[in-house]
């Protein structure tokens, strides 16, 4: 029972601290107090009652090989999906080895900021039944501790090989797609009867390449150097799981930089020239780092006419871009909080903050390119735990999941202003589990013609007097939105000023944009050049999209590469690759929710029943059938879609082929294996 007791032990600290601040009438509200004992009596202790009974799949009793295993997955990825996956494979008889890159699990969780939290209820985020939430909307460390409690309830310690990258996973000898056994690395471990790729779509932090950017440790880390500024820790850890875990990416002047002045002064002056060429093409300089979007199949160079995070939910992650959180975190994105914008809040000229008009001819500033550089710190917007943020103004380039999160992580910690930067206007929803499960319920997953009318409702209930900073061309159902309650409030009190412009580079005392009005496009060329002062540069561009080279080319192709799978998820050449969570760029709904387990299940059901398996030709047709019923949708087929969508896939996936009902409580629900397996 110790969630119902975290319950009423966070009820007693917030009410404390509500006195403490003199929010009396607030702290003994008996409607708060209600609402406290419904969520301990109808979720909690559901969590404990109902979900553990029914569905909870049973753990190994001991540790050690399982005596007869019906087969043998490799798991690339110990995040909060290969987890969840490998329990749900290992409780039902199946063998598995988990191969994890870093030290720890907990996947893009582990790497985040310990403020950053759950964009959804936790209701719709159970990636696994053995999950037991402790409150409405978690932050990073209790997310992963769950995904080590799962991990060490599960017996996966032993399984699990850390510092272990997967460099290759190729046939074995004498097996062929479909249905090909599988060899990871040198084979150590053996021949495996199906690989689930979960490394998801937030790999490493993504820095945007601007000119005036300070020397990077990653700079120094290429000739074999270490910078100053390089630290050996985060100051905010969770406990057991992070020890000895390094920060990610944090930029600052190394003392290195005389050493390579010349040579940054040479590429600076590339980038000058590069930039007067584009500007005498198209009016402007853009820096097409800022963000990424990409494209349809996302193997495939960044597109950045597309929209772009952490990622169909969490809410994501995250989102393909920049941060997902679909109605995720996967934090940025995963993660991926990332969203909005207020029209012109231009301050007095005497902010730190403010906006001073800067001559908008491309050649006004041409004589620093070659050597201006930012004064201050940059950093990524995952690594703001320790940075030193108080009395401060913090500009944030990218206005996705992590951008928002940023600019509430920065206000939290005492920053004067945070100035978001936004390159393209995205949505953002209400943190509300009623309106965000009904948004994603629409199971067609494209905008439709009565689609407006959720737009016009997020707009006048949710924006409502901050109309101006919705997105313009956009609809709701052609991107992953952010869920956020508090970013448009900041906006209001005028603690986070949102400015929508192309990035051109950093200066001196700040950051060179090409502001817009919401009426301009993207790299308009009567945009007018803005000097935005401030004393940290944050980049809130999301994470690089993690690459698949580890497998044959020939399991992805041309055509039917990421998104464009079987069921989304499964390589259409050959159904015992399943790439869970590792294939979508937008979407409605939730990455971690009950689809993990379903999709184990799915490989589980094709390892068990050789009949009820799809051949290529069936899983190619699949693809193309939903092309077809979704051509015109913005983003191609399967580069957005929501969660009915999802769960609509499941159901015809059984009703299609009656010879897999049989199956559908094992598969849905996890319930049984036929006596005969």
């Amino acid at each position: 029972m110790s969630a119902a007791f975290e319950v009423v032990k966070s009820y007693a600290t917030t009410s404390v601290d509500l006195f403490k601040h003199g929010h009396v009438f607030t702290a003994i509200s008996p409607f708060r107090a209600f609402q406290a004992t419904i969520f301990l009596v109808s979720y909690v202790l559901i969590q404990q009652l109902v979900v553990h009974t029914f569905f909870k799949p049973s753990p190994p009793k001991k540790d050690g090989p399982l005596p007869k295993p019906r087969g043998r997955i490799a798991v690339v990825g110990a995040g909060l999906t290969g987890v969840s996956s490998a329990a749900h494979a290992i409780a039902h008889g199946f063998e598995v080895v988990i191969y994890e890159s870093k030290d720890s699990v907990g996947g893009i969780w582990a790497d985040v900021n310990s403020t950053s939290s759950l964009q959804l209820n936790s209701l719709i985020y159970r990636f696994h039944p053995a999950v037991l939430w402790k409150h409405t909307y978690p932050a990073r460390d209790e997310i992963v501790s769950e995904v080590t409690r799962i991990w060490k309830e599960y017996k996966l310690e032993s399984r699990t090989r850390f510092n272990t990258r997967v460099k290759s996973a190729r046939r074995a000898n004498g097996t062929s797609s479909p249905g090909a056994k599988w060899v990871i690395n040198d084979g150590a471990d053996g021949e495996f009867d199906a690989i689930i790729v979960t490394v998801g779509t937030c790999g490493k932090p993504k820095m945007a390449g601007f000119p005036g950017m300070p020397h990077t440790h990653w700079e120094d880390e290429k000739e074999g150097k270490k910078g100053k500024g390089d630290r050996d820790s985060r100051s905010h850890r969770p406990t057991d799981y992070h020890a000895d875990r390094k920060p990610v990416n944090r930029i600052r002047q190394s003392d290195d930089a005389q050493k390579v002045a010349e040579k940054k002064k040479k590429e600076e002056d590339k980038r000058r020239k590069e930039q007067e060429a584009r500007s005498n093409k198209r009016g402007a300089y853009r820096d097409m780092d800022e963000i990424a979007y990409p494209a349809l199949n996302p193997d495939s160079p960044a597109n950045p006419q597309m929209s772009g995070a952490p990622s169909f939910a969490e809410v994501a992650t995250q989102p393909p871009a920049e941060d997902s959180a679909a109605i995720n975190s996967e934090p940025e994105g995963t993660k991926d909080a990332d969203e909005v914008s207020e029209s012109g809040l231009w301050e007095d000229a005497e902010d730190s903050g403010t906006v001073k008009e800067q001559g908008s001819e491309p050649g006004d500033h041409d004589h620093q390119d070659g050597e201006e550089k930012f004064q201050g710190d940059v950093l990524h917007s995952s690594e703001l735990d320790d940075a030193e943020l108080e009395g401060r103004t913090v500009l944030i380039i990218g206005s996705g999941a992590s951008g928002v999160e940023a600019a509430e992580t920065a206000l939290q910690q005492g920053a004067k202003k945070a100035i978001v930067i936004a390159r393209q206007d995205k949505w953002i929803i209400p943190r509300n589990t009623f309106i965000d499960t009904i948004i994603s319920a629409q199971p067609f997953g494209q905008e439709m013609p009565l689609s407006f009318v959720w737009e016009w409702f997020i707009r006048t209930f949710h924006y409502r007097d901050l109309k101006d900073l919705s997105p313009k061309g956009l609809g709701i159902y052609e991107g992953t939105p952010v869920v956020n309650n508090a970013f448009l409030d900041h906006i209001r009190a005028g603690k986070v000023q949102y400015i929508r412009g192309d990035t051109e580079r950093l200066v001196e005392n700040g950051v060179r944009v090409k502001t817009r009005t919401r009426d301009q496009p993207v790299g308009a060329e009567d945009a007018k050049s803005e000097t935005i002062e401030g004393d940290i540069v944050v980049l809130a561009t999301g994470f690089e999209r993690p690459t698949l080279d580890f497998l044959p080319d020939d399991v992805f192709p041309d055509g039917y590469a990421r998104p464009d799978l079987y069921l989304q998820n499964f390589a259409t050449e050959d159904w015992s690759v399943l790439c869970t969570n590792s294939s979508y760029v937008n979407a409605i709904g939730t990455v971690g929710h009950i689809h993990i387990g379903i999709y184990t299940r799915i490989l589980l059901l094709f390892l068990l029943d050789a009949g009820a398996r799809p051949d290529v030709r069936d899983m190619k047709l699949w693809v193309d059938v939903v092309r077809f019923v979704k051509r015109g949708a913005k983003g191609g087929a399967l580069g957005f879609f929501t969660y009915m969508e999802l769960c609509i896939w499941f159901l015809t996936f059984h009703v299609f082929r009656p010879d897999r009902l049989r199956w559908i409580f094992f598969t849905m629900q996890g319930w049984g294996v036929p006596i005969e397996h």
